[in-house]
Order: structure tokens, then sequence, then C-alpha cells
């Protein structure tokens, strides 16, 4: 209806706010929780990672939670927030049911699904907007045809938990091109599985030889890191499997899987650089309200 004569026009409709846009994604407002998965082989240097930028973070002030979701680790630490191994134990497992390292490891992955409750109830003591590091098992079925840490994944979703996978591997299989490829390949199982926004994170760059991890890591496709491989192998008979060589690498370009980014817990820049990576992926920060200096770094949790 035409307004009244006189009478005071209506504001025009405000843009739309954080809370519409959360809202548009299904989001609900008012509490959101941010988290890294790790995953990766095994010896790829998963929980050092975690420990590596939980220190980062509280050098600079940034309060980080560990979730070790590994019933089969071996060390126990201190920055610890939630252990598996408060539930159940990959070595008891083995010892009490007489299962292989492997069996064990998929029992103790079910186990904790059958009782995702107790995970639930560790996590609900914490804060709105706090930020989780989930280091996961390295047997890699779990990410490839068994279906249980992508529904632990879904899991922390529903609670409001804003993830990214961040798939780890070792840099002496990156500067190995066929080890590359295969490790490309699991990377790219594990993102279809885990159905999570995916960085793929080069460790130990600091036990190679920098210009061979760079002449990889600068490569513009996987086909055409491939062929410089097949160049260099050409007297050796590899050229029969180089059609297949080539359709595998174009699946790995198509989905833009060769893009890493190299992690040496040496050197300040690159933490800094992988956590800028995770925190862009998930829009970390975005919302946070300032804090005041004296304000205390380690809330209590509980």
């Amino acid at each position: 209806p035409n307004p009244t004569p006189g009478a005071a026009c209506a504001p025009p409709p405000a843009p739309p706010s954080r809370v519409r846009v959360r809202l548009r994604f299904g989001l609900r407002v008012g509490r959101m929780r941010f988290g890294q998965v790790v995953v990766g082989p095994a010896g790829t240097g998963k929980s050092t990672y975690c420990r590596t930028i939980r220190e980062h973070c509280l050098a600079t002030r940034r309060q980080i939670y560990v979730i070790n979701l590994d019933p089969a680790a071996e060390n126990q630490h201190e920055d610890i927030a939630v252990d598996i191994r408060d539930l159940i134990q990959a070595d008891e497992v083995m010892e009490e049911l007489e299962y292989g390292p492997n069996g064990a490891l998929v029992y103790c992955m079910e186990y904790l699904l059958d009782n995702i409750d107790w995970l639930q109830g560790e996590l609900e003591g914490f804060n709105d907007d706090d930020y989780f590091i989930f280091d996961c098992p390295g047997q890699m079925e779990l990410y490839s045809h068994i279906p249980v840490m992508r529904k632990v994944v879904q899991t922390l979703r529903s609670m409001d938990f804003n993830l990214v996978s961040m798939y780890l591997i070792d840099a002496t299989f990156v500067v190995d091109t066929t080890k590359f490829i295969a490790g490309s390949l699991q990377s790219l199982a594990a993102m279809i599985q885990l159905e999570l926004p995916h960085v793929n994170v080069v460790t130990k760059c600091d036990l190679v030889d920098s210009e061979e991890l760079d002449r990889v890591l600068e490569a513009e496709s996987a086909v055409g890191l491939a062929s410089m491989h097949e160049r260099g192998m050409a007297e050796s008979g590899a050229g029969r499997l180089s059609n297949l060589t080539h359709a595998i690498c174009q699946v790995l370009d198509d989905f833009s899987l060769v893009s890493y980014v190299p992690l040496n817990i040496t050197d300040e820049e690159t933490i800094e650089r992988v956590l800028l990576h995770a925190d862009h992926v998930i829009q970390y920060g975005e919302d946070l309200e300032p804090k005041h200096p004296d304000e205390e770094d380690e809330p209590d949790a509980t």
C-alpha cells in the first residue's frame, strides 16, 4: 500500500548481515567452533604437526586444543585436551581380542563411533569460537573405503564444528615422482571420503634437498611432472606405462591436487603460512572479539 502523505518512510532494508549469511548456509548462529582434522599416512609427523601448531599459537597468545583420536598413539603429552585412549586403547584390544595392529585400530575407531556420546560429552565443556586440532590415526583404510572417520567428521559438523582436512605427506615421498603421484592419489581418496575442505601439507622439508623439493612443488601440473620423470627414465623401458601414468596425473590435475604447502618445523614463517591456509579455509577469526592483553591466556575448558 502507498504510504500516508506526510508519514515517515520506512528505512531501506539492511544489507545481509553475517547472521543471515550463516543462516543461508545452514549454520546455527551463536555457537561455532573451528578445527583441523589432521590426516595422512603413518610416519608423516601428524603428532609433531599438532604439537608444533599448538606451541606456535600459544607463543602468539592464541588458545588452541589438541584432541587425540589415535588409539594407537604411543606418547602421552600433557598438551592433549581430550584423548581417545581414555576410552579405548589399541594395545589393550590386541591383547584381549588377539587382533593384529590394523584390526585393533579399526575396532577402536568403530568402538568410538558406537560410543560417540563420549566424545560429544568431552567436547561440550569448551567455549564457543574455540579452535581444535584433531590428531587422527595413520591407517589409510579409514580414509579410503571404511566410513568410520567420515561418520566421526559428520558428528563433529553436527556439533557446529567448522572443519578443514589437513593431509600430511612426507617430503621424502614428494621428491620421488612415482611416490608423489601415489601419495596424491591417497590424498584424493581422503578428500572424497571425508567431504571436507582440503589442504595438502608437505612435512619434514628440512630433511630433503630444497632444490629437489622446489622442482616438484613448483611444477605447473602433475602431467608435466610425470613427463619430466619419464624423460629421465626413458632408457629403462618405463614408457610402456606412459598412457596410464598420464591418465592418473590428469585426474590429479582436474582436482587441483598438486598444490602443496611446505612445512619446516624449524621455520616459523612456514608454520604461520600453513596456519593461515587453514584459517582462511574455515574463515576463522572473522567474528572473534578482540581480547584485552591482560585477559587470561588459557581459559578453563571444564
